[in-house]
């Protein structure tokens, strides 16, 4: 019966997602829907107030501060106008001859440095329109561009990317987000590659046999007010984000004296179980400090611009918290049991295999890599340890691993992002999303069969 009330509970929460309802509501609803159906409806005030509440303040506690600050970032590096002239000479540069890959690179670059996705894909998709319809591409596959650029290998592959999803694992693993750099290096070139080859050619087919950019006269396009800073200023606090994250996390803080973590009042802690987060917190203050001094004398409104961007940051974070408290409930349940020992047996000699498999599952489920990443390290971070242990296999390796496979089913329809990407470029789930889905789901998994492969042979370089 517990079986059945969790595959109830789940069906559920991703049909009314589907349907627009927040998580917020779904995730507590869904989780005492999936009590009572188990028979234990006693237990559902209690596991409300005391599991619930309480795995949601926990992940708040652990990543509020990195949600935070990107949102900040973000919003600051939009505002100011840097993103707009990033993407703009990006697409200057390359020309019409490469509109895709000039969409791809842009969002890629922002990214990278920071930038959250839905700030990039306001930013970009102006451009991107304007560009798409003077050479006549059909429209409906600019998100999938988008997508590839911001969802994909800038969100889980490149080492030191800034991504709430590239930092999850660091706790648990004792690694940073740099694990497994060449790995992650080679899984964005296949990923850049192959999804980039996979939308021109299918743009180009489309194109003809007579498709072009499509009636789109009604579009409501993001103002393009902004200030129009020079591109030296304009990428500087980017750049500064991932040199910063990688002198903190293999200079500074490995060299700095942290022996007072090992005190009570801060949890006895090692340094390896902070480090990864902290380098990333710092580099980000400091290049929102630039940011701010760099475009001083050309703040529009600053203190709006400092309110939305931290404003940003709470319906991301309430709603990961949510789905993770929400797996924490479906994990305490006798169904699950079933469920985690099928996943941890897959393949006892390769626990990667494991990994990958529990990572798509949840970010299915909850339609969100971050969201699976935080439920699977939650309910199963103990176990990996242990297995990756036994079979050789380094923490970094893992990292890379579950972090790129939590990248492969979390654009599922009822993905929050995928809605809102559409939403942003006004087309409909069935104009885009089987283009977004070879981007978001086959691009990645391809890449990550490689990696497994490279990993397997070579272990983490």
């Amino acid at each position: 019966m517990s079986m059945f009330a969790i595959i109830t509970s789940l069906l559920l929460l991703m049909f009314f997602a589907y349907r627009g309802i927040t998580v917020l509501i779904l995730a507590p609803l869904m989780a005492s829907l999936a009590i009572l159906l188990s028979g234990e409806f006693a237990y559902v005030m209690p596991t409300y107030t005391q599991v619930y509440m309480q795995e949601l303040g926990g992940y708040l506690i652990k990543f509020f501060p990195l949600f935070i600050l990107g949102a900040l970032f973000g919003k600051l590096v939009a505002d100011s106008g840097a993103a707009h002239t990033i993407a703009e000479v990006i697409m200057r540069k390359l020309g019409t001859k490469h509109v895709i890959l000039t969409v791809v690179l842009a969002c890629a670059l922002l990214t990278y440095g920071g930038v959250s996705l839905f700030v990039v894909a306001f930013a970009v998709y102006p451009i991107g329109a304007v560009l798409f319809r003077a050479t006549n591409t059909p429209k409906r596959y600019m998100p999938a561009a988008i997508a590839l650029g911001s969802f994909t290998f800038t969100m889980t592959a490149l080492p030191g990317a800034p991504s709430i999803q590239n930092a999850i694992p660091t706790p648990y693993l004792g690694t940073t987000t740099f694990a497994a750099p060449g790995l992650g290096i080679i899984a964005a070139l296949i990923m850049l590659g192959l999804g980039t080859w996979f939308l021109q050619s299918r743009a180009q087919k489309a194109m003809g046999k007579g498709e072009g950019y499509g009636d789109h006269n009604n579009e409501n396009l993001p103002s393009n007010d902004l200030p129009k800073p020079g591109l030296l200023i304009s990428i500087l606090p980017i750049l500064l984000v991932i040199g910063l994250n990688a002198l903190f996390t293999y200079k500074i803080l490995p060299n700095a004296d942290l022996s007072y973590l090992a005190e009570d009042r801060f949890g006895n802690l090692t340094p390896s179980s902070v480090i990864g987060m902290w380098a990333v917190l710092i580099a980000l203050i400091i290049s929102i400090l630039v940011t701010i001094a760099l475009h001083w004398k050309h703040w529009v409104d600053l203190k709006r611009t400092l309110n939305k961007g931290s404003f940003g940051a709470l319906v991301p974070i309430f709603n990961t918290a949510s789905e993770v408290a929400y797996g924490a409930i479906i994990a305490g349940l006798a169904g699950f049991a079933l469920i985690k020992d099928f996943i941890l047996n897959l393949s006892p000699d390769n626990p990667l295999i494991s990994a990958i498999v529990s990572m798509n599952v949840l970010a299915g489920i909850t339609g969100s890599s971050s969201g699976g990443l935080s439920i699977a390290f939650r309910t199963l971070g103990t176990d990996y340890l242990r297995m990756i242990e036994a079979a050789g296999i380094s923490p970094e390796l893992l990292h890379r691993v579950a972090t790129i496979a939590a990248g492969g089913l979390d654009t599922l329809p009822h993905s929050g992002a995928v809605i809102t990407l559409l939403a942003i470029t006004g087309l409909t789930h069935r104009q885009s999303y089987p283009q977004i889905f070879m981007m978001t789901t086959v691009v990645p998994l391809t890449a990550l069969v490689v990696v497994v492969i490279l990993g397997s042979v070579f272990g983490s370089f």
